[in-house]
């Protein structure tokens, strides 16, 4: 297991780092956002959000927040999914699986595929030659489209949640050559 957290991640616009304690309104905020959320089964309830969520969120391995001139913009984690899931990258075995949310004022700028490319590449670093899954709705075009700029490759389909999901693998360059 690779050390945690590492230092912030640094790209052209962002940096990537552990959370804090002064990112839990913005957190709250990405998870009561109807807009957000309309592919991840709906917001969550802000009084239930704000009653609930520890003073410092998402203090954990794999969590990272993206932020842009010194504000939260968003989210990128990396996560272990179940193997009992359907998409599997090997059968029977749980896989690191992204997953990202950022504020719809930060939509359309590029910062989810710069964040994403920065976390991914880290993770090429700390765990070589561990691939890396991704799972969204298909009628999540804008996440779809990220996937693709990131480089995941499909690996099936399937229904989960009451809709068709994608689910597709990342591998970094070096072992893709």
């Amino acid at each position: 297991m690779t050390a945690w957290p590492p230092a912030p991640i640094r790209t052209e616009r962002l940096v990537l780092r552990q959370s804090e304690a002064r990112d839990r309104a913005t957190i709250i905020e990405l998870f009561a956002s109807p807009e957000v959320s309309t592919f991840l089964g709906g917001p969550g309830s802000r009084d239930e959000l704000e009653r609930t969520a520890p003073e410092v969120p998402g203090r954990r391995f794999g969590f990272f927040v993206v932020e842009l001139d010194a504000a939260m913009i968003g989210m990128i984690t990396l996560d272990r999914r179940d193997a009992t899931r359907p998409g599997r990258l090997r059968p029977g075995a749980e896989a690191t699986e992204i997953g990202y949310l950022f504020l719809p004022r930060a939509w359309g700028f590029g910062y989810a595929a710069e964040a994403g490319a920065a976390v991914l590449g880290w993770f090429a670093g700390a765990m070589p030659g561990e691939p890396v899954a991704l799972c969204t709705q298909t009628a999540n075009e804008r996440s779809m489209r990220l996937a693709a700029k990131l480089g995941f490759t499909e690996m099936e389909k399937f229904e989960e949640f009451g809709a068709e999901q994608w689910f597709g693998v990342w591998h970094s360059a070096a072992e893709s050559d």
